[in-house]
């Protein structure tokens, strides 16, 4: 009876998807996000210092998909935001894993292309969950 439950245990916990992130990986995978990405914050505090090639990423779970002011966005990404949708954790997470992948998802357009220029390929929900950490006071 203990080896049946022990191996129904180990099957559930092997068959239930990690939703634990760690903001502390987060921080530390966001390195590699700087070089074009900065985080500032809403009154001037640079929190990361970093590129101008992508928008700056504070605040970015709770904001609209590509509405940070005077950054030029490419077209698909603005039809997202114009959509309505807001970034949360899980759906930027599936963005840096493949922008181009989600974005033909989201727009249903086979053609539609990202400004991001690479796959983040492991840790994305821990930054997305580093990124959601910083956020204007409520």
């Amino acid at each position: 009876m203990k080896i049946s439950l022990y191996a129904t245990l180990a099957a559930l916990a092997l068959a239930t998807p990690s939703f634990a992130q760690d903001v502390a990986v987060g921080e530390k995978e966001f390195g590699k996000c700087k070089a074009c990405h900065m985080i500032v914050a809403d009154d001037g505090t640079e929190i990361v210092k970093g590129g101008k090639v992508g928008p700056n990423l504070y605040g970015v779970v709770g904001r609209h998909v590509g509405s940070v002011e005077g950054f030029k966005y490419k077209d698909s990404i603005k039809s997202v935001g114009e959509s309505g949708m807001v970034w949360d954790e899980a759906e930027l997470a599936a963005y840096m894993t493949d922008p181009a992948a989600w974005l033909k998802e989201k727009t249903g357009d086979p053609a539609a292309k990202s400004g991001m220029t690479h796959k983040q390929k492991k840790n994305q929900p821990d930054i997305a969950a580093y990124l959601a950490s910083l956020k204007p006071a409520e």
